[in-house]
């Protein structure tokens, strides 16, 4: 498995799209469409990684993998 997952989902309580990574406590960005969440997300995916290398703190291996993946690898 090759990076962070990123999940995107419609919020309809703000009226827009959330994105997240699992792997990274606390990382996600809203967008007013997916594309837009994404590339927000990645902006606070690069200052979680610097925040927490600047603070010393452990930064977690990739390892969230939705269900489907791995019932695919089966």
């Amino acid at each position: 498995m090759k990076g962070y997952h990123i999940n995107i989902f419609y919020s309809e309580e703000d009226s827009g799209y959330i994105a997240d990574i699992p792997d990274l406590e606390a990382c996600s960005a809203f967008g007013e469409t997916p594309e837009q969440a994404l590339a927000e997300v990645k902006n606070a995916k690069a200052a979680w990684l610097e925040a927490a290398c600047q603070s010393k703190k452990p930064i977690p291996k990739p390892r969230f993998r939705p269900v489907i993946y791995q019932v695919a690898d089966k």
